[in-house]
């Protein structure tokens, strides 16, 4: 990183600090209204477009605004600030024009008609997941929302049984405080037996393919070759990380909310069609992924300030999705809200490919738990949210009381079982 004096305008912040992770909305909100596009010195220094016309702008500027991994800012994933120590990741760290090749691989397993021969699965394992406390009473709605996590394993062939650390280590690789011990347990112990995993996975379906989306990639050609098994690696190891987050992120901010606002609540038991349009309106508003990286490839001129080659570039999805000059009440939720231009799942090039399966898995689970367990209370006391939100927001614990109801599926069933 080059010097950073001459970087104006300069604020004070730090998207992964404890004061902003307090209210990310608010925190943003202060920023965007006095300099849409500022300078930090958090990190090595980084600049922050928060602005929608400036988001927009670089989000579509791939070869000025670059996703590839660099040595800027330091080591490891090029799109978060600071880098995390995780695996390089296809196609999300690869630029155009290269960048179209891979995803052309990605496109046919996540578009609407994949996703559509999916929703039998999906709704499986919310059923099983929802009936496995229906007869409680009582439960931490997280255990529920855990579904987006082994939906993604089990699409991609891993083993379920390991569908938990999973979770937890993909999750906490974004979400846990750098230094604490669920951030080092992720990833000094889970990540790296999870790799083993999945590459002996790998290698096990580029010998014996079989029906899940391992064995799809390994068979596919780029440049007139075969895949290798680290770029396999590298699209696996990206799937996994937006599976088990974002969705979760999406549901956990979206019921709690429901619950503090029981007429919209209600209005979604009695209309369920309006669901569909309300989902936008909560990817808007919540916006799991609340930001994400790029870098500089030279000096430019943009939206008024002078960029260097080299300069990190914090692109806030997030708070480009409460901007007053696109969306009016931005700070509002409308369930009604349409057309509505958010840039929950990014813009340009890069948008996230996994959009279609977590609007699915997001509805799905939304549906359910309106209608099997739609007067739940949340122990408001008892929230315990994501201690760092500078990438995903959300709740890790929602303890819930609700009126039990029964089964759907039959009572020796489980999330682990025949799928039908």
């Amino acid at each position: 990183m080059t010097e950073t004096a001459d970087r104006a305008p300069a604020v004070e912040f730090d998207h992964n600090s404890e004061q902003h992770s307090d209210d990310p909305a608010a925190s943003y909100r202060k920023l965007r209204s006095e300099h849409p596009v500022a300078w930090t010195d958090a990190h090595g220094g980084y600049w922050v477009l928060s602005g929608y016309d400036a988001v927009f702008e670089a989000a579509r500027d791939d070869y000025t605004f670059s996703s590839a991994r660099n040595s800027y800012g330091g080591e490891g994933l090029s799109v978060v600030i600071p880098k995390t120590p995780a695996a390089y990741h296809i196609p999300i760290e690869v630029d155009p024009p290269d960048f179209k090749k891979w995803r052309k691989l990605i496109n046919p397993i996540t578009a609407p008609a994949a996703v559509a021969r999916m929703e039998k699965i999906v709704k499986h394992y919310v059923t099983a997941f929802i009936d496995d406390i229906i007869e409680t009473g009582e439960c931490d709605m997280t255990s529920v929302i855990g579904v987006p996590a082994i939906v993604t394993v089990d699409w991609l062939g891993l083993p379920i049984e390991h569908w938990k650390t999973y979770a937890f280590a993909f999750h906490a690789l974004l979400v846990a405080v750098p230094g604490t011990p669920e951030f080092d347990q992720a990833v000094k112990v889970d990540l790296p037996m999870l790799e083993e995993v999945t590459r002996g996975v790998i290698a096990e379906r580029t010998a014996e393919p079989t029906d899940d989306i391992i064995s799809y990639l390994v068979q596919q050609e780029v440049d007139g070759r075969r895949v290798t098994a680290d770029e396999v690696f590298a699209m696996v190891d990206l799937l996994l990380s937006g599976g088990v987050g974002t969705t979760a992120s999406l549901v956990s901010n979206t019921v709690v909310w429901l619950y503090q606002h029981q007429d919209v609540r209600q209005d979604l038991i009695d209309h369920p069609e309006k669901l569909e349009r309300a989902l936008e309106e909560f990817l808007r508003f919540f916006s799991p992924t609340q930001a994400l990286a790029r870098t500089s490839t030279k000096d430019v001129e943009f939206q008024g300030v002078q960029m260097h080659e080299g300069d990190r570039v914090l692109l806030a999805w997030s708070s480009a999705n409460r901007d007053p000059s696109q969306f009016d009440d931005p700070d509002e939720i409308d369930i009604e809200r349409w057309p509505n231009r958010h840039t929950a799942f990014g813009i340009g090039a890069h948008r996230c490919a996994g959009s279609n399966l977590g609007r699915a898995m997001a509805k799905e689970l939304l549906s359910q738990f309106l209608s099997r367990m739609g007067d739940y209370v949340v122990d408001v006391d008892k929230l315990v949210r994501y201690p760092h939100q500078g990438t995903n927001t959300g709740w890790q614990s929602i303890p819930a009381t609700f009126t039990p109801g029964p089964r759907v599926l039959p009572a020796d069933a489980t999330a682990l079982g025949e799928k039908g």
